[in-house]
């Protein structure tokens, strides 16, 4: 039989809930978010600087610079008019993405051809030189080099824009974290124990009591893939299937964003029960801005969820 729903038959009660998820949300960024701001706009304020130096004011954008300074590039994309992403660097430049992705992270590719690299790093140089935003920078069309206030009034709107790019990941993986930690900490209150299953075991041999999180969960019958699952949970009193309990954290801080993401679930929850049957277990923890369309897609796919702000729902997964 499969388990009696908790909120995704109850929209008498969605609203009240969005409303208290949102305030939720709300004030933990009000608490969290202006301490990372700060922490990160000192940092990227740092890589603009360095970044100016290691290209000498942007004077010296070639393959050499970029080939010596990899993790320079980006910082060279908050450079241009408009600022660049990643994906229209590689189509702009024709490049590797490859290349483009490792420089992203500080490094090189080591198997790639010197004189290939050569080639790549020159039609990137070529972009960003063309796009170089040269209000920003307006040293480049004189000979001078920058004035103190020119160079600090671009190394803070160049930090501006890198800032974002580098904070909204940080409050993303800092809400994950805590939304875990707070699943932890209610799961031991309970009386369970933290303890690692290995993939390579069926999840019927979980121990009972037990939960772990970031489990690679097998799934496919012909072809098996891996697919990370946030929280893993054996009740005490094992299921009849004895399959585990599977929870994903969810948060977001706003409405556009979930509906984008919002078939990521419902393909979770089909390659589960295509691989282990109906009887899967898998619902959704919930923090922040998940609106009605959210919900109410979601709950045709035949997902449930429970809310943080009233985490005893828990307790009716049968813990």
């Amino acid at each position: 039989m499969k388990m009696q729903r908790i909120n995704a038959d109850k929209p008498h009660r969605w609203k009240a809930d969005i409303a208290a998820s949102v305030d939720r949300f709300n004030q933990w960024f009000m608490d969290f978010a202006p301490d990372t701001f700060r922490s990160a706009r000192v940092e990227t304020t740092e890589h603009v600087r360095k970044a100016l130096l290691a290209t000498s004011n942007l004077r010296a954008l070639n393959a050499a610079t970029l080939k010596a300074n990899p993790g320079v590039l980006p910082t060279l994309r908050m450079c241009t008019a408009p600022p660049l992403a990643v994906d229209r660097l590689v189509g702009l430049a024709g490049s590797s993405k490859n290349l483009v992705g490792r420089m992203e992270k500080g490094k090189l590719p080591t198997k790639m051809a010197a004189t290939v690299l050569d080639t790549e790093l020159t039609k990137i140089c070529s972009i960003l030189s063309r796009l170089l935003d040269r209000d920003i920078f307006p040293w480049l069309d004189n000979r001078k080099g920058p004035t103190d206030h020119e160079r600090d009034r671009a190394l803070t709107i160049v930090a501006d824009r890198l800032c974002s790019a580098v904070a909204n990941p940080i409050i993303r993986n800092a809400q994950e974290q805590r939304q875990l930690a707070l699943i932890g900490d209610y799961l031991d209150q309970l009386g369970y124990r933290k303890q690692y299953h290995l993939s390579d075991k069926p999840l019927t041999d979980m121990e009972p009591g037990t939960y772990t999180f970031r489990l690679n969960v097998p799934v496919g019958r012909t072809r098996r893939v891996n697919i990370p699952i946030d929280v893993v949970i054996q009740p005490k009193k094992p299921r009849k299937d004895r399959l585990p309990i599977f929870i994903e954290a969810k948060s977001a801080g706003d409405f556009t964003n979930t509906n984008k993401r919002r078939k990521e679930e419902a393909a979770k929850i089909h390659q589960l029960q295509a691989t282990y049957g109906d009887t899967v277990v898998f619902v959704l923890f919930l923090c922040g801005y998940f609106g009605s369309d959210y919900l109410g897609y979601e709950a045709a796919e035949g997902i449930d969820w429970v809310w943080e702000h009233r985490i005893d729902d828990l307790k009716q997964l049968g813990l």
